[in-house]
């Protein structure tokens, strides 16, 4: 029997420039830059970790930024369609206000008794802001932010995923992860982790649109949350008992990772919720400097040269 994920743990998605997405992310929406490294598969290549104040489980959007000369995706099926972070309930206004401050621009519609504000980052990739009424939020609050505490984004409220068919992908959702199907509206299903809580919905939608294409403004893949390494080896029987191919467990620094494409060709990770981002540095120093695995430290200054030029994220620009 498979064990139970409480949802998500993260999102990757590939940038373009990665000034412009790191002001963006932090200047606009808000979010803590927590970690600064490398891709460990290809170092020459950024990681940017987005976060709650402590960088938590369940509300880092991380992004693999290609630089401006990087190939373009294609949305189409096998690909997230759309990320949404939970806000206050009160907060709807603010955030319109917000979104009009800094040009960027949204739709607003409701949807499963929620409000959710629609809009793309620099790159193309589709977010939300999502509101409701019984919704859970425990993400920690970034006290130094651009964002006032009351009103910034609470964690993953789930995300949309694009398939050309809902059933392959449906049965790992329920039969495997143990998601169930909770409400189905306007050409939408919508399942709920087992444990439920923040980050445990997820939506399917179909698209003929055709397979997407990996590249600048698409999501590389969604994670979800596994409690320990023993707990990653279940998942591990559990996927290759469906049929799939998961990799074996891999050290990512801050959390152990397995990995498996699923039938409709979303790639999904299971993630372990610790060590965290304190493993290489203090809570207060985060995303302060370029961190590196141990087994790259001896090539750090081959790495940095090869590195995009990058400032940091420009927060002083954002207001309130």
């Amino acid at each position: 029997m498979s064990p139970n994920t409480p949802g998500l743990h993260h999102v990757t998605a590939i940038a373009g420039d990665p000034q412009e997405n790191a002001d963006f992310y932090v200047g606009t929406l808000g979010l803590r830059f927590v970690k600064r490294t490398v891709n460990h598969d290809d170092t020459g290549t950024y990681h940017f970790y987005f976060g709650d104040g402590e960088g938590s489980p369940g509300t880092n959007i991380t992004f693999f930024p290609w630089t401006e000369q990087g190939r373009q995706g294609r949305f189409g099926a096998g690909q997230t369609q759309t990320t949404a972070y939970g806000i206050p309930a009160d907060s709807v206004d603010y955030w319109r206000d917000r979104l009009e401050s800094k040009g960027v621009e949204f739709e607003a519609e409701e949807r499963f008794d929620e409000t959710v504000l629609r809009f793309a980052d620099p790159d193309g990739i589709e977010l939300e802001l999502v509101t409701a009424p019984d919704a859970e939020f425990d993400a920690t609050p970034w006290e130094d932010g651009p964002v006032p505490t009351d009103h910034q984004l609470r964690g993953f409220y789930g995300v949309t995923l694009a398939v050309d068919d809902y059933g392959p992908t449906e049965a790992i959702l329920t039969d495997v992860l143990g998601y169930e199907l909770e409400a189905e509206a306007d050409g939408r299903r919508r399942y709920r982790s087992a444990t439920g809580g923040p980050g445990s919905l997820l939506d399917l939608v179909e698209t003929d649109a055709g397979r997407g294409q990996m590249g600048v403004g698409t999501v590389h893949h969604v994670a979800f949350e596994a409690e320990s390494v023993e707990e990653q080896e279940r998942w591990r029987e559990a996927f290759a008992d469906a049929g799939l191919a998961p990799s074996e467990v891999i050290d990512r620094t801050y959390f152990q990772s397995i990995y498996t494409r699923e039938p409709g060709g979303v790639l999904f990770e299971m993630a372990t919720t610790g060590p965290g981002f304190t493993a290489d540095e203090d809570l207060a120093e985060l995303g302060s400097r370029l961190t590196l695995p141990e087994r790259l430290e001896d090539e750090r200054e081959e790495i940095e040269a090869q590195l995009p030029e990058f400032d940091g994220p420009n927060v002083d620009s954002a207001g309130d």
